[in-house]
């Protein structure tokens, strides 16, 4: 699969930076959104190196994003202050109110206390000018720079006073190639200190989610949201910028924990994926959602359904019309299809036949993993190359209907050994008891 380019329709297959790793746009023009409360000497010295920059002068705007300080932040001319009152901690919504006064193709958020080396906007920003839907994310190294000079260039500061990087987002980088091998638990990795996007891409997205009213999450909840919507996940690691302090996440005690758990429990509830949602909690949005066909007699439909959700129990299940037995109707988790309409699962797996499933271990795992590469679809057939389902992602539906055609995705096949199609009548009672094997079940 090639890289699909032109003017209109930029596009690469599945997460594929790196078949544009050594093409140059013209340069963008580029609006840096820099988000502050109370910060003035680290506000001084990130407006400082952001006149360093060595991207086009003209090519560039900074926005000051002001979360409320008690004081109006002092900006140097040609750099706009946009403010909002003081509602507690609400960086979402101060991003939000900066890339709504942005101007420019490409928007870069940075934090007030994280100071750029010059090169920084020119190398985070070439990814996004090239590709509408790649997301950026910077090297964020740690310094102490209190009582440093603003003008002493950062670039020098930042190694004579460094504190150690976090070694489990140094080890994450590296292990996915700089997130080259990306799936639907990098969002972890993406920081909204160093990010970058097409700004017709955040517009698309919707933004930061504002309901984040407190530290962290909110660019962990927005990155999730723009991987499914058919995001290019890239660690660019020589666009460097310095955190004045060390990584929250080694902070100690109490607090540190009661606030990790606060946006544990933020995230489960906004990202039901697995190893992010509740292990048997069910998400307001499921992660699944299954298909069932018409026409079933009332037995074929209670064996389907059940076996649906003893393999996939946080599934929601789909079925054209109103459920015929009363235990199917009675679970939260049966709608009707003309009420699935709200449902916008992670995947949808579309069933062809009635299936019964005995083993479950080659589906559960080609799930896990499609959306994550280059394939979105996964086609079931069983051994004779019989249909037996089609699962798609959410993901790649989104490229589809952002260009208007199948984009940068490709379908797999999966042959199923261990599902069978089911008779009309199957065997209840087999089924419930646990002591029928296909024969009692399947069709001949």
């Amino acid at each position: 699969m090639s890289v699909g380019w032109n003017d209109r329709m930029p596009w690469v297959p599945g997460n594929r930076w790196d078949l544009v790793a050594h093409r140059e746009p013209e340069p963008p023009r580029v609006s840096v959104i820099v988000t502050h409360y109370d910060q003035p000497a680290e506000l001084a010295r990130t407006l400082t190196a952001l006149r360093r920059q060595d991207h086009p002068a003209d090519r560039l705007e900074v926005i000051v994003a002001d979360d409320g300080s008690p004081r109006r932040p002092e900006v140097p001319t040609g750099v706009r202050l946009v403010r909002q009152e003081d509602r507690g901690f609400r960086a979402a919504a101060a991003r939000n109110l900066g890339a709504a006064a942005a101007t420019g193709d490409v928007l870069c958020f940075l934090d007030a206390d994280t100071t750029p080396e010059p090169s920084y906007v020119r190398r985070l920003s070439r990814l996004p000018a090239l590709l509408t839907e790649a997301v950026t994310v910077g090297r964020r190294r740690h310094a102490d720079l209190r009582g440093v000079d603003a003008d002493v260039p950062v670039a020098e500061a930042g190694p004579a006073h460094e504190l150690p990087e976090p070694a489990w987002l140094r080890d994450a980088y590296a292990r996915s190639g700089d997130l080259l091998r990306a799936d639907d638990r990098s969002y972890r990795y993406v920081i909204s200190a160093v990010l970058a996007c097409s700004r017709a891409f955040f517009d698309e997205t919707g933004g930061f989610d504002e309901e984040f009213s407190s530290y962290g999450g909110e660019d962990w909840e927005w990155a999730h949201r723009a991987w499914q919507a058919g995001a290019v996940l890239a660690h660019v690691p020589d666009a460097v910028a310095w955190h004045d302090g060390p990584d929250w996440a080694a902070r100690e005690g109490d607090d540190r924990v009661r606030e990790g758990n606060r946006q544990s429990l933020l995230l489960a509830q906004k990202i039901p994926v697995p190893g992010s949602a509740g292990r048997g909690l069910l998400s307001a949005t499921p992660d699944l959602m299954v298909e069932i066909p018409a026409g079933l007699s009332v037995s074929a439909e209670f064996v389907c359904v059940d076996s649906v959700l003893a393999t996939f129990p946080l599934a929601a299940v789909v079925l054209p019309t109103e459920a015929q037995s009363p235990l199917v109707r009675a679970d939260p988790r049966v709608r009707v299809a003309t009420e699935a309409g709200g449902l916008d699962a992670r995947l949808t797996l579309r069933l062809e036949s009635p299936l019964v499933i005995q083993d479950a271990a080659p589906l559960t795992a080609a799930l896990a993993s499609l959306g994550d590469a280059d394939v979105d679809a996964l086609r079931l057939i069983d051994p004779a190359a019989s249909p037996l389902g089609r699962v798609t992602s959410r993901r790649a539906r989104r490229r589809r209907e952002r260009w208007g055609t199948p984009v940068g995705f490709a379908e797999s096949t999966l042959t199923l050994t261990g599902a069978y199609v089911l008779r009309d009548e199957p065997h209840v009672e087999a089924w419930v008891g646990g002591w029928g094997g296909p024969d009692r079940f399947a069709a001949s």
